[in-house]
């Protein structure tokens, strides 16, 4: 996560850390039910107050992109996820797999959308 999170420049850290957030869960960067660090986590990575990030993370949870509970921490909420949590996580082993073999982008593409055709 805190590679995808840059540190908040923004004159209102809660604002800019809200936006890259949303931005991460709407592009499908974020799937569904993935959990987000807890908010001393963020704060620490960040360089900001706790405060500053519950904030956004209230914020997110106002406009349904996430779900809090006590035990099970910020989860990016169903509702506002592209892709379920599994299937991103295959994403990602194609993509570090892909990366390691030097497969171009255009050919994996390709041949998932192949794939996809023929079903499966």
């Amino acid at each position: 996560m805190t590679a995808l999170l840059d540190a908040a420049a923004d004159a209102n850290p809660t604002v800019d850390i809200y936006r890259q957030l949303r931005g991460l869960i709407v592009s499908g960067q974020l799937a569904a039910d993935e959990r987000l660090p807890t908010v001393r986590q963020t704060a620490g990575d960040l360089g900001v107050a706790p405060g500053t990030v519950a904030k956004a993370y209230k914020l997110l949870e106002r406009d349904g992109l996430v779900v809090t509970r006590t035990a099970a921490g910020t989860r990016v909420a169903a509702s506002a996820a592209v892709l379920p949590r599994p299937v991103l996580q295959q994403v990602r082993a194609l993509v570090d797999v892909s990366a390691e073999s030097s497969a171009g982008l255009d050919d994996v593409i390709d041949v998932l959308r192949a794939v996809w055709r023929a079903g499966g």
